[in-house]
């Protein structure tokens, strides 16, 4: 049972600095935030997206995820796949792979229809950074930890973060 919603942080957390954020102030279910710093995502020398504008997805115990215009994303260098995954908030995913990978691996998903309270992400793509170089700012984004999460970890946030070791029961 899931016993954190955004409303008071565990004891484990820590506790935000000046200008910082906590993983554990964000609600759940997740809220929407418009966000103006210019986002980047490359894969070696190519630019994949680049935008002035992002909505970035908050969730308790996670870092936010960005979601970036889909006028904003570089669509010649990605490729559908025919994975789908479902969100019980946000609806069913779909997700891209590098034009040129073979492998089909993910490298960032989007929510055609995502459900009413969600659609102003409706055709916005979220990367996974893990798999790319991904800036906030010019500041580079390190990847959530787990192979399923998409969070971008920027210096503001803290944590823990959902995705860690020994976070399995969160």
């Amino acid at each position: 049972m899931w016993n954190y919603r955004g409303d008071h942080r565990p004891p484990f957390a820590i506790a935000p600095g000046d200008g910082q954020e906590s993983v554990w102030d964000y609600p759940r279910p997740p809220a929407l935030s418009p966000d103006y710093r210019t986002v980047s995502v490359h894969h070696g020398e190519r630019c994949l997206a680049r935008a002035d504008r992002s909505i970035r997805v908050l969730e308790t115990a996670s870092p936010p995820t960005f979601y970036l215009p889909p006028e904003s994303v570089n669509t010649g260098l990605l490729r559908p796949v025919t994975l789908t995954t479902f969100c019980e908030w946000k609806g069913t995913a779909h997700y891209y792979a590098l034009a040129d990978d073979p492998s089909d691996t993910p490298v960032a998903w989007y929510y055609a229809r995502p459900y009413p309270r969600f659609a102003d992400i409706a055709g916005h793509v979220a990367f996974y950074p893990r798999s790319l170089q991904c800036y906030v700012g010019g500041v580079p984004v390190r990847a959530q930890s787990g192979g399923f999460y998409g969070g971008w970890i920027t210096p503001e946030i803290v944590g823990p973060f959902k995705g860690e070791t020994g976070t399995g029961g969160w």
